[in-house]
Formats: C-alpha cells, sequence, structure tokens
C-alpha cells in the first residue's frame, strides 16, 4: 500500500544531508562544550559556529541565541523569563496560541498576572485596532504566534511590532511553524523575543532556540551550571544544535514556491467535495498548511479513514491530538464544535509530490463519501 505522510506540521523526517552533519558528534566529536580539553573545545566550536549559522538566517546581529530542547520551552522561557523581572502584571496574546503559550498564560494567572487573550476574524486574524486596546499601563509583554500551526494563518509581525513600540512594550512571537518557510529579518521585523525550533524543517526533534533582543530583561528559568551564557542551564545538545543549524539550508526557495503550488492544488480538489470548506486565509497563509472541514462527518473518523488509505494527517495540534474537544483556533474562529470536529489538517514538505497529491484528493473524496453514508449526523447538522 503507498504510504503518504501529509502531518508534516506535527514533524518532518530529518533529512539525510542533517543526518550525516550529526553523526560525528555521536561518536567520535562527542565532547562536552564546557570542557577545557580538545573534545571540549571542538564541541564548544560546533556550536557558536551553529549558532552563528542561526543569527546569519534571520539577520539576528543584536540578539543573542539560547538553545532550548524546543519550542515548548523556549516559550515558556520567553513568558516566565520575562515575567519574572517585570513590576507589569499585564500579558496580551491570543485565541489562537499554541498550547504551551496558552497553558503557560494560564499558570501565570495563578501567579497573579492578568492576561488579554485577543480574539481572531473568522480567517484566524487579529485585528490591529482591538491590539491597539487592550494595552494598559501595566502591560509588560505581548505573545502573538506568527504562523498558526493548525490554521496556517500569518500575523503582520511588523504592524504588531510597530504598536507595541509605541507602547514600550516588549513583543514575543512563536516562529516554529513559519521559520525558514517565510521570510523573517530580525532588523526590519524587530521583535523583542522569537521562538525557532528544529523538526518543523527536516532537523532533529528536542532542539529549539530562543533568540532574544539585546536589552530584554529576562530571567532563566532553568538553573545548574550557567550554560548557554547563563540563560539555560544544561549540557548542550550538540548534535541536534549542529544538525539544526544544517537544517536551515534544507527547504529552497524553489521548495516553498512547490508547496505553495502543491497546497493550492490540494485546496481547489478538496473543495470539490460538496460541503467542504477551508478553514483559514487563502492568502497569508503557510506555504504548506491545509486546514479542511467537512458536513456530517467526524474529523477522527476521516483520519483513521485515510490512514487506511496509506496517509497521515491530523485534526490539529499533534499537542492536542489525544484530547477530546474540539480545537480551541477552530472555536475561536467562530465554529461550532460539531464544525470543529469535522475538520482535518494536512501539511506538506519538501519531499511532498504532485502525485501523492492527487492521490489523496482522491482518497479525500472517496472517504468523504463513505463515512456520510453512515453518518448519524447528515440529519441533525
Amino acid at each position: 500500500m503507498k504510504k503518504i505522510y501529509l502531518d508534516n506540521a506535527a514533524t518532518t523526517p530529518v533529512a539525510e544531508e542533517v543526518k550525516k552533519a550529526m553523526e560525528p558528534f555521536f561518536s567520535e566529536n562527542f565532547g562536552n562544550a564546557s570542557s577545557l580539553h580538545s573534545f571540549g573545545r571542538e564541541a564548544k566550536r560546533a556550536l557558536e559556529i551553529s549558532r552563528e549559522k542561526i543569527s546569519k538566517k534571520l539577520n539576528a546581529k543584536n540578539y543573542q541565541i539560547i538553545f532550548t530542547s524546543g519550542g515548548t520551552e523556549a516559550n515558556n522561557f520567553a513568558l516566565k523569563g520575562v515575567a519574572s523581572l517585570t513590576s507589569g502584571k499585564h500579558i496580551i496574546t491570543t485565541k489562537i496560541e499554541h498550547d504551551c503559550v496558552l497553558n503557560t498564560c494560564k499558570w501565570l494567572e495563578k501567579q497573579g498576572f492578568k492576561v488579554s487573550y485577543l480574539p481572531v476574524d473568522k480567517e484566524g486574524f487579529i485585528s490591529l485596532k482591538e491590539l491597539e486596546n487592550a494595552f494598559r499601563k501595566d502591560t509588560f509583554l505581548v505573545s502573538i504566534i506568527h504562523g498558526n500551526n493548525e490554521i496556517g494563518t500569518i500575523q503582520n509581525l511588523e504592524e504588531i511590532r510597530k504598536i507595541c513600540a509605541r507602547h514600550n512594550v516588549y513583543l514575543h512571537t512563536d516562529a516554529c511553524q513559519s521559520f525558514c518557510k517565510v521570510p523573517i529579518d530580525l532588523k526590519k521585523v524587530n521583535v523583542d523575543l522569537i521562538t525557532i525550533n528544529s523538526h518543523k524543517i527536516h532537523g532533529p526533534k528536542g532542539v529549539g532556540a530562543l533568540l532574544i533582543k539585546e536589552g530584554t530583561k529576562i530571567e532563566p528559568i532553568l538553573h545548574g551550571g550557567g550554560q548557554e551564557n547563563g540563560f539555560r542551564s544544561g549540557t548542550e545538545n550538540i548534535s541536534g544544535i549542529v544538525g539544526f543549524a544544517k537544517a536551515i539550508d534544507v527547504i529552497k526557495d524553489k521548495d516553498i514556491k512547490n508547496m505553495e503550488k502543491l497546497r493550492d492544488t490540494l485546496i481547489k480538489g478538496s473543495l470539490e467535495i460538496e460541503n467542504s470548506y477551508l478553514n483559514g486565509p487563502q492568502k497569508n497563509r503557510l506555504c504548506n498548511n491545509v486546514n479542511l472541514r467537512f458536513d456530517y462527518i467526524e474529523g477522527e473518523a476521516l483520519i483513521l479513514q485515510l490512514d487506511s488509505k496509506g496517509i497521515a494527517t491530523s485534526t490539529g495540534s499533534a499537542c492536542s491530538s489525544k484530547s477530546l474537544e474540539p480545537s480551541h483556533v477552530l472555536i475561536a474562529m467562530g465554529l461550532r464544535p460539531e464544525q470543529a470536529h469535522g475538520s482535518v489538517r494536512l501539511t506538506l514538505s519538501k519531499e511532498s509530490t504532485i502525485e501523492e497529491v492527487k492521490y489523496a484528493i482522491e482518497a479525500l473524496k472517496e472517504s468523504v463519501e463513505i463515512l456520510r453514508k453512515i453518518s448519524p449526523f447528515k440529519n441533525v447538522q
């Protein structure tokens, strides 16, 4: 049976060139970057070369790059670390953030902080006017995801940053899904903190980074040996960091354009199905993201039906895949719970092909037809 992987927003396969770059750091150049001997110095050199490479990718000359275990840790570090050193008590975020941001905000609320959760429109965009109106005298941080992990909406960071700058408030963005898929020039965007990670771009799991603009006041949340310039204690994952740096070369401009074409083909073909809809925008959407909903069926049933045909998809964020609750992102966009439950996410990679997309479209058509024939919802919605 043909096997097609269309869940690349959850994770991507590690590219061959990434694996080759990592291999020497498992058993040959295996030193601890904090050690003074030659093994340690070689590891330290690889660490700093990787840091410089990521810095150049983002034009981040006036930023510190702090390596973490992934996007979740980096987002926690950004929010909790800034909150630890502020006299302010108010944070602004959105209703469609990744769970690690929303749950960090909930934790901060238990510590006495106040959080405003901005609504979004039917395509997942925030209102800049509502952002402007949300500021208070004690607002100290705004955290807004760049490219949404479920619906692919790309927020306008430059305009958001201008508003934050007028209020003299830090801006953090989670760019895990957009990094290397959407151009980010930190000299132009000038956010204060930005989260990126490796395994969404054909790098290894378990490694990410928080970029911190010079002058940003932030407190470490992990304490120990003072690695990463005192910002993140713990022995650095050198093989993972080397793989992360190598992965930024994997997705080329031609790959982004190809993913956009495949995305649009997949959307067009899927919307030929009766009572089908695109969740999220047609424009300003991540190049690899397709989120669809179908009346009268359950998304989970559709995922299993597609899986039986060799196609891997998801209902939304991989971190929430075992939850029975409807997607908080889709609910925030105004969908009813039964509509949210009837949604699936298909996400492409640089390895995806037109043949796979055509097969997926036909499989969707067949699967939806099968499920609607046995659906108990068709006569009640």
